[in-house]
């Protein structure tokens, strides 16, 4: 098992993959600058050149943004939720743990989701900027629109008002806005199709019983040079 640098991944110069059990973070910058505001520390479960898989543990310590005074996002009015000075804050992952699959240069990652006891609850297709590798992990931009799957395939868009309140106050332009919505449109004819990572079995993976919870290390912002995408 590698540290949070990776260290230990395989040879190969700015391509190495990282192996099964190497600890590494999944970071997303802020939508208006290119600070990290959220960081959540994952176990690898497979890395290839078409798929980054990982598990976040149930209570991995995680790095999330709140308002300056320290209230939750979610309860700030969605009018001002976006225009109110922020800081981030260390917590702990509420609930069950979580698959996340990214294939390579996709404009979203899929999650997993289970009720206790293992009882699989839903896909979650972020849709967020093609992730950027480094050694110690993989950074990216949410973009506010997201897509849940059900076990029986039907789907619904989610959080549609935060997109539309986030075009408003310019953090992303009409531009912008319209590939989110391609990329969007785009999964959805993967999920219609029900291709990769839908069709894959992954929803009866379950973690090796030895992982144990990767810490959230002191500098778990830091800014290093980008290695590969």
């Amino acid at each position: 098992m590698t540290d949070l640098d990776g260290k230990t991944a395989t040879a190969g110069g700015p391509a190495a993959r990282w192996a099964p059990g190497d600890h590494i973070l999944w970071r997303y910058r802020e939508n208006a600058g290119e600070h990290v505001h959220i960081c959540r520390p994952v176990t690898v479960v497979r890395d290839t050149a078409e798929l980054l898989a990982v598990w976040m543990a149930p209570g991995t310590e995680c790095v999330k943004p709140v308002l300056a005074d320290g209230t939750p996002l979610h309860r700030e009015p969605l009018a001002t939720r976006y225009t109110k000075p922020r800081a981030v804050r260390r917590d702990h992952w509420f609930g069950t743990g979580v698959l996340k699959l990214a294939r390579p240069g996709d404009p979203w990652s899929v999650w997993l989701f289970w009720e206790p006891g293992w009882r699989f609850k839903n896909w979650y297709v972020n849709l967020e900027e093609p992730r950027t590798r480094w050694a110690g992990g993989v950074d990216s931009e949410d973009h506010f629109l997201d897509i849940s799957v059900r076990p029986d395939g039907s789907w619904r868009w989610h959080d549609e008002d935060e997109f539309a309140e986030a075009l408003r106050v310019g953090l992303m332009d009409s531009e912008k806005a319209a590939a989110v919505r391609a990329a969007g449109r785009a999964a959805l004819d993967v999920i219609e199709a029900w291709g990769a990572p839908f069709s894959d079995g992954w929803q009866h993976w379950r973690p090796d019983p030895s992982w144990v919870v990767p810490p959230l290390p002191d500098d778990w912002d830091r800014t290093p040079a980008r290695v590969s995408s």
